[in-house]
């Protein structure tokens, strides 16, 4: 990688800066907007209804911001290139904000208006990443910039759906689809090779298997059972469909040596995070089974995959890049604490709807505690507030 001089802001030298600061701000800050118009005690100006906006702002607002968030700071480890920083980064950034903005007034601004804001964002990140990985060389990593095209397909078809329809039903469904195998290839690729190299300096034991074929099986059957619960989520050859791959990501996660990484846990989050995606796909078959409520397998993959996941990726990215020692602190184990209870209590919310309302002020203020621990706890070295050392590439 050339050593070109950088000298702008800090918080822009950095894919993984702005986004992952603002993403997390702003992950709370939905969240504390939808309870009370979940409750009818707030009125929002955006033309999708209420649930609509939530869903799009979970699945389409905060989750990619955090994807470019990693991806810019990834690449550049892929590709040995420099990564994007400096104005073309600021730009990212406001668009994405723009895109916040202009679907939360799209009451006022227009629906059209908003889905070009909005969705010409996912367009430039897929394009910047296909350009430095085409540029790198790394054929096999232009698979994330596929899928990348396939969440920009499903927002503008949530605008879309929402505008024509009056409320979107596939488009949620290919975005969680999206979500689910990128944390299912990413997730795959870099769970056992931290934990590899944390175990590999402690005492001998079983360590993580590496990505091979089998990963590549899971990864195959988890995509087919996506798209038949995309087409029909409560048809029973769904379900059969669902616990296939959900047993098999079972096995995948058992293949990685979790249980002997209890005592770092920014290693063990990891494998937490992970676990809620085999939960997911178990959930959903027994909704197509009539089991359980439809909603408890969504909420196990976008609250507690999607979740856990991006908070314990974050995490380690910004300690490894800000130079700090790679270890959870006492303030980042209550950060997993608290995204661990709001993914159990939203999906618990689903499963027992007699309490549904208490657990789901529980989910929702543990859910804004986590991501809005995440800004104030990591938040100064983001920014360039701490003096740190020469950054340390953390994420591969």
């Amino acid at each position: 990688m050339s050593a070109r001089t950088y000298e702008g802001p800090v918080l822009f030298s950095y894919g993984f800066r702005p986004f992952f600061l603002l993403g997390s701000i702003y992950a709370a800050f939905a969240i504390l907007v939808w309870l009370p118009a979940f409750m009818g005690e707030l009125k929002l100006v955006s033309a999708f209804i209420p649930r609509d906006w939530h869903v799009h702002e979970m699945l389409y607002g905060f989750l990619p911001a955090v994807i470019t968030g990693f991806l810019f700071t990834a690449i550049p480890n892929w590709t040995g290139r420099l990564p994007l920083r400096g104005r073309p980064l600021m730009f990212l950034v406001a668009l994405w904000i723009a895109g916040r903005a202009a679907v939360t007034m799209s009451a006022e601004t227009g629906w059209l208006a908003a889905m070009l804001v909005d969705c010409s964002f996912l367009l430039l990140i897929a394009a910047a990443a296909a350009r430095e990985i085409i540029a790198g060389k790394k054929w096999n990593n232009l698979s994330v910039v596929m899928l990348i095209l396939v969440l920009l397909a499903g927002n503008v078809a949530f605008h879309l759906e929402a505008r024509f329809n009056g409320a979107a039903e596939y488009s949620i469904r290919v975005g969680i689809a999206v979500v689910v195998l990128l944390i299912s290839l990413i997730g795959g690729r870099i769970i056992p090779s931290f934990t590899r190299n944390w175990l590999v300096k402690q005492e001998p034991g079983r360590l993580p298997v590496p990505f091979a074929r089998f990963d590549m099986l899971c990864v195959a059957a988890g995509a087919i059972a996506l798209v038949c619960w995309i087409v029909s989520p409560a048809a029973i050859w769904s379900g059969y469909v669902l616990a296939a791959a959900g047993a098999l990501h079972l096995v995948r996660l058992a293949r990685w040596a979790g249980y002997r990484t209890v005592r770092e846990r920014l290693l063990l989050i990891l494998h937490i995070g992970y676990a809620f995606v085999p939960i997911g796909f178990l959930l959903n078959a027994c909704s197509a089974f009539g089991i359980v409520p439809a909603g408890a397998g969504i909420h196990a993959w976008m609250g507690g995959a999607a979740g856990v996941m991006t908070l314990a990726v974050m995490s380690r990215a910004s300690l490894g890049h800000s130079g700090q020692q790679l270890t959870a602190s006492v303030a980042t184990q209550a950060i997993y604490a608290s995204i661990v209870v709001a993914a159990l209590a939203r999906i618990c919310a689903v499963l027992d709807p007699s309490h549904s309302l208490p657990l789901l002020h529980v989910a929702a203020f543990a859910w804004a505690a986590a991501f809005l621990g995440f800004a104030v706890c990591y938040g100064p070295a983001l920014v360039g507030w701490q003096k740190r050392p020469a950054p340390t590439p953390a994420v591969a």
